[in-house]
């Protein structure tokens, strides 16, 4: 025979397992109205936009090999590296586009990152001088048209971009896919430190 005490005790586990089933279904319910309603408890946040400012492209024109500063307004973060990944972008979209003075498929994805260090070897006559290293991506080097005068425009706008946005970049090398790479398309030379004096804009031949 079960004692009375074990009877009470088994009821009150039942009562209490019946009272957590109708609470849990209840908040269940509750949950699902509320995704229905597309609700969430969580609070939404707008996505930080950087601020759009002026910025120098330095865009290469395939008629006269040519460097012309372009000025355009686009978001600029403040980070430095992330600033020169954005014009470097713009840059390049404008190369992709069907009016290009400089036609080179790939556009602004073709720019996996950029790299500021200090220039190795700096002394007191230039102590903020940096290097910059741009790393384009494979695919943009492989469908980069083959020339030497195409390629060399590529390299060297690259470069007067860069330093145009950032004065203190004196120096640009590059990789591609994180590689060093001997050339772009087989003939700008890749292994090569670009001086940003070399890359001063023109009016062209």
């Amino acid at each position: 025979m079960i004692p009375r005490y074990q009877k009470f005790l088994l009821a009150a586990l039942l009562i209490a397992s019946l009272a957590m089933g109708i609470v849990l279904w209840q908040l269940r319910d509750r949950a699902h109205k509320r995704l229905l309603a597309g609700e969430t408890t969580a609070p939404t946040q707008a996505p930080e936009v950087a601020p759009a400012e002026q910025a120098t492209l330095v865009a290469a024109n395939d008629m006269d090999n040519s460097l012309i500063p372009q000025m355009h307004s686009l978001p600029l973060p403040a980070d430095p590296g992330a600033r020169a990944r954005a014009v470097l972008g713009k840059l390049l979209d404008l190369y992709a586009a069907s009016d290009s003075t400089h036609p080179v498929p790939g556009g602004a994805s073709s720019v996996a990152q950029v790299f500021l260090m200090p220039v190795p070897g700096t002394k007191s006559s230039s102590p903020d001088a940096q290097l910059a290293v741009v790393n384009l991506t494979g695919t943009f080097a492989a469908s980069h048209p083959s020339g030497l005068e195409t390629e060399s425009l590529t390299v060297l706008s690259i470069c007067a971009t860069i330093h145009a946005n950032l004065p203190n970049v004196t120096e640009v090398r590059f990789l591609v896919d994180g590689q060093q790479r001997p050339t772009l398309a087989g003939h700008a030379d890749l292994t090569r430190t670009y001086l940003a004096a070399e890359a001063t804009p023109t009016e062209g031949n």
